[in-house]
């Protein structure tokens, strides 16, 4: 089709969508009528579906998430990508990952098991130095901070982003966020603030900015972050909307002690009630401020977990495609358009947050890339039924297994489950239901055919290793800094034997996460 056309197309077809819609209208409309909410996003990371109270784990553990529960609906079927950075980019640009390589992460690009996958080689600078292939959000994106901020609200990006760590357009600050603070790569040390290895490279990095400086503090990265967070609230103002994402680190590797809680609990306890601490502590922020009226606040979690018993009643883990890998919880509160305890069991997918929360702030749909997300502004706050029916999870050319959700069924590879009548995977029905594999395998194929060419990936990281995350940040890395990432790299492995590397290699098959 034309892209002319296409756009067109895309234009009429968000206006029909606007004319019907339960927040339509335009922004000086939406001024007459009712003011933009403000967006609060948090989204944890690795926890479990089983390990909040308000899902059946311990209340002990977070009291302030079950209270938060209790003032919002529950989303008994939102989905998310199986990895962080797919999940990430799924967010913030409202499109599934294959569309623009998100489902391979930035640091895959320095690993040779990941890189055969694809067909490429590890990289060497033109000093024979083994180094990573610069990999990133597509600078075409549109991004939800793009968007919002177009729409006249400041954006804020406090925590986690995973997105491209490395050439300033990839960082946050190029992707619509007027505020950034946390960390860029994919698992900061709670304390050091270093990320352990720089694939290819096995030794340590710096990763702890704001606004894309390097910064020298004390403290636990989750409690750093939910402080950060408080500040940012602090500083807005009724008189214009604002979007703060807040993707923690936590609780994803390394397991760092927390400063608290370890005298009762085992540290992944201890490091969720540390979580659990910060989101009551954001969203006091949102209430003290007198913004809670008018302010949509989300929790949310951007994959399974790394131990399938977090996962439990569902099978699987985080870099799987079962239900334990993919559907995470989700709370939404925004007071008097929700019921507060409530449920719903509607199909949603991280992706859709992208178009619901531009439907809500009043901003254009109007973008040259199609958009996967829909906008879920009628199921969340009107009693609609969900239009979601089909969640593409991956597709051929991802490390992980090419897998569909379509209505009841869902495929993996070539094994198909009932999610209605068996939500826990137990039994392959494909051998009863070929009919419904074919149809799924070619719908599968026939998206996967809109994957983008990747390219050789000729961009790349010099020097292989720096001291911190941040081309123009690694030109001229301050003194504290370097005495400080030498100390975490003398007390790393010096060396390592043939074939053992500090990450894991590649997923094979359903089961990745047990290999």
């Amino acid at each position: 089709m034309d892209r002319s056309l296409r756009v067109g197309l895309q234009c009429l077809a968000t206006a029909l969508i606007l004319s019907i819609s339960p927040f339509a209208g335009t922004q000086s409309a939406r001024a007459d009528d009712a003011p933009r909410p403000n967006i609060v996003f948090i989204l944890a990371d690795d926890m479990g579906w089983n390990q909040p109270g308000f899902q059946g784990g311990n209340p002990e553990l977070t009291p302030h998430l079950d209270g938060l529960a209790a003032q919002s609906v529950r989303l008994t079927q939102f989905y998310s990508h199986s990895v962080c950075a797919p999940t990430r980019g799924a967010l913030l640009t409202g499109r599934y990952a294959f569309r623009n390589w998100m489902d391979w992460r930035s640091e895959d690009f320095g690993k040779p098991s990941y890189l055969k996958k694809l067909g490429l080689t590890l990289a060497h600078n033109d000093r024979g130095e083994p180094t990573r292939r610069i990999h990133a959000l597509d600078t075409n994106e549109r991004t939800v901070a793009e968007a919002l901020q177009e729409a006249g609200y400041f954006t804020g990006i406090v925590g986690k982003w995973h997105c491209g760590e490395w050439l300033d357009e990839h960082l946050p600050m190029a992707q619509g966020f007027n505020h950034q603070y946390g960390h860029y790569a994919w698992g900061v040390d709670y304390y050091t603030k270093t990320i352990e290895h720089n694939a290819p490279a096995r030794f340590a990095v710096y990763d702890w900015h704001r606004n894309q400086q390097p910064i020298q503090e004390e403290g636990y990265t989750t409690d750093l972050i939910a402080a950060e967070a408080q500040r940012v609230i602090a500083s807005q103002s009724a008189d214009k909307p604002f979007f703060l994402y807040v993707p923690f680190n936590a609780v994803h590797g390394p397991l760092n002690d927390p400063p608290r809680y370890t005298d009762k609990f085992d540290v992944r306890q201890a490091m969720l009630k540390c979580l659990d601490d910060a989101v009551g502590k954001i969203v006091a922020a949102v209430d003290q401020s007198d913004f809670a009226q008018n302010t949509l606040v989300v929790f949310a979690n951007d994959n399974g977990p790394v131990l399938e018993e977090m996962s439990k009643p569902y099978r699987g883990t985080k870099n799987t495609t079962f239900e334990g890998g993919v559907r995470v919880p989700c709370l939404v509160r925004w007071p008097g358009h929700v019921d507060a305890g409530s449920s719903n069991d509607g199909m949603m997918f991280i992706a859709d947050w992208y178009t619901t929360c531009i439907a809500l702030a009043g901003g254009s749909r109007e973008q040259p890339l199609p958009v996967d997300g829909l906008d879920m502004t009628g199921m969340l706050f009107g009693g609609e039924p969900s239009p979601r029916d089909e969640i593409i999870f991956e597709v051929t050319g991802s490390v992980r297994l090419p897998t569909i959700r379509s209505g009841d069924w869902k495929l993996m590879g070539d094994v198909l489950y009932n999610i209605k009548t068996d939500p826990y995977e137990t039994t392959d029905v494909a051998d009863q239901h070929p009919q419904v594999v074919r149809r799924l395998a070619d719908r599968l194929a026939e998206v996967g055919r809109q994957r983008p060419p990747l390219g050789d990936k000729p961009l790349l990281m010099d020097p292989p290793l720096p001291y911190i995350y941040g081309q123009k940040e690694s030109l001229a890395p301050p003194a504290w800094l370097k005495q400080a990432v030498d100390a975490v790299r003398a007390k790393q492995p010096q060396h390592w034997a043939p074939g053992e590397t500090p990450w894991p290699q590649a997923p094979v098959g359903a089961n990745a996460a047990k290999q």
